[in-house]
């Protein structure tokens, strides 16, 4: 039987305890794709591969994309990131920044790696949200992040996950449940939101 290998790169969002868990998953969104294709498509073959790491810029996947993604020459490649580079402006304004036109020519950089070197069908997941707070200066500035990761997918053919957008309407419904820890990290509620957006988006594609 064909595997059909998954890989899923991103920040913290994506790791999620990935590296203490010994099917090196994590307890985040990831977890919830695997266990959702593993038991709804019990004779499919599904190989999902996480390789999320806490604290990553677009910057520092570039620095890795060889080896943890290339090297792996999955069938589909999920992108989480975009958080760190608005997040870092805020909490650490002293280091060299990701502004959105960096953010835009690194991104394109890793895709066209993707597309050259690879088979793989890529999957392009919108930032999600930096404070449970519709107009937070984060998620303002993230508007021009999640623009870019949209003219990325038209130029490159790829999947939208839209992750920011179902976090707007959660916000904008007025339910006062809390989807992260701390305005970023995800709580339960939130990674089945991610798990939940993210199969709606690319289980089509998995048949």
């Amino acid at each position: 039987m064909k595997t059909t290998k998954i890989l899923l790169i991103g920040d913290s969002i994506t790791d999620c305890g990935r590296r203490e868990d010994h099917e090196g998953l994590g307890n985040g969104y990831v977890r919830l794709i695997h266990d959702y294709l593993l038991t709804t498509y019990p004779a499919a073959n599904f190989q999902i591969v996480n390789t999320g790491i806490g604290g990553n810029r677009v910057t520092d996947l570039a620095a890795r994309w060889q080896t943890d993604v290339i090297a792996h020459q999955p069938d589909y490649v999920s992108i989480s990131i975009g958080i760190n580079d608005v997040w870092r402006q805020l909490d650490r304004p002293e280091i060299e920044q990701v502004l959105p036109e960096k953010f835009n020519n690194v991104y394109k950089e890793l895709l066209t790696k993707v597309k050259e070197e690879t088979n793989a069908q890529i999957l392009l997941m919108e930032p999600t949200i930096i404070d449970e707070d519709l107009n937070s200066t984060g998620n303002k500035l993230l508007r021009d992040y999640v623009e870019i990761v949209h003219q990325l997918a038209k130029q490159f053919g790829s999947t939208i996950i839209p992750t920011h957008q179902a976090f707007l309407e959660y916000l904008q419904s007025g339910n006062t449940s809390k989807l992260t820890t701390d305005g970023v990290h995800m709580n339960s509620a939130g990674n089945m939101l991610m798990a939940t957006t993210w199969l709606r988006a690319v289980e089509h594609l998995l048949k």
